[in-house]
């Protein structure tokens, strides 16, 4: 018999897996976040943390408010450093 991938309900909340992100709360809010394999990235996006590039191949994550968890719109491609370290820094200047 062939196995089933079955996705199970998970409560929302901080630090909680919800299906395949997770929440995240910081000054800026709270997101759902989901890391992204290098294997699986196969665009180039820019980083809203250093405005650069993220290249095909490089491991990284992608962000979204939480409370607006179906609107692909406002989700984010960032270097994993540079969301970690979001809190530090300024915004960038945009292209």
């Amino acid at each position: 018999m062939p196995r089933r991938n079955r996705h199970r309900q998970v409560p929302s909340g901080l630090g909680v897996a919800t299906g395949w992100a997770s929440a995240e709360s910081g000054d800026d809010g709270e997101w759902l976040v989901r890391t992204v394999p290098g294997a699986q990235a196969t665009k180039t996006y820019r980083c809203p943390g250093c405005d650069h590039e993220i290249r095909p191949g490089v491991a990284h994550v992608v962000a979204w408010p939480a409370d607006e968890a179906g609107s692909v719109a406002d989700r984010r491609h960032w270097h994993r450093s540079c969301w970690q370290a979001r809190s530090r820094r300024g915004p960038t200047r945009r292209r």
